[in-house]
């Protein structure tokens, strides 16, 4: 399924709710919460917040849900502003490929 189809499919998922009615502030502070969940993962992987230590482990499911939920956030957000996903991220490749040169990048990366 490519962009453009999630992106309708979204929005028929939100108009049968009358989500489409959400404002945009709403929406982004739904996203900058799931977005949250999805630290707590990354404090745990990489030993901030050691599991047993008041901490409880994470699971990969719960991962997988949050990135899910932040991906359909971001998703209504773009369809309230009537953004082409597809079409924005392909331009931006584009524009990415030319102002950052893979070879340059590679021999910066290689000597970290």
């Amino acid at each position: 399924m490519d962009l453009r189809e999630i992106q309708r499919r979204k929005a028929e998922f939100e108009k049968e709710r009358d989500w489409d009615k959400f404002r945009a502030s709403q929406i982004f502070v739904h996203l900058i919460e799931e977005l949250g969940e999805l630290s707590r993962y990354i404090s745990y992987e990489e030993g901030y917040k050691p599991e047993g230590l008041g901490h409880d482990a994470p699971t990969k499911d719960g991962l997988s849900r949050e990135f899910a939920q932040s991906f359909s956030l971001f998703v209504q957000l773009a369809n309230h502003f009537n953004i082409d996903l597809e079409e924005a991220v392909l331009k931006e490749m584009e524009t990415m490929t030319e102002r950052f040169p893979s070879k340059d990048w590679k021999e910066y990366m290689g000597g970290r």
